[in-house]
């Protein structure tokens, strides 16, 4: 049996589909500020906690010296190449 496509039936089919668009519209308008702030909280709490983790500097007195790192030694190649002085000619 063949149906055929009516203009009401078409007409209800877009009414149903503007309907779900702008209802959906609205709702994320006033749902997204809520969510925004969920989700910026919840990133806070995880970034926030591996900060936390960290050991922290103690106290130090004014004018107290403490060296943190010993810098490496830094060691030439000396099979780099030559050196070769030259004059510029004019």
């Amino acid at each position: 049996m063949l149906q055929e496509a009516s203009v009401v039936g078409l007409v209800k089919i877009i009414g149903c589909i503007l309907l779900i668009y702008y209802g959906v519209k609205i709702l994320s308008r006033l749902f997204a500020p809520f969510l925004f702030r969920y989700v910026s909280k919840k990133a806070e709490e995880k970034f926030g906690g591996q900060f936390n983790n960290q050991r922290t500097e103690p106290q130090r007195k004014e004018g107290e010296i403490t060296i943190d790192k010993i810098p490496q030694q830094k060691q030439s190649n000396k099979d780099v190449g030559d050196y070769v002085d030259y004059e510029e000619i004019d």
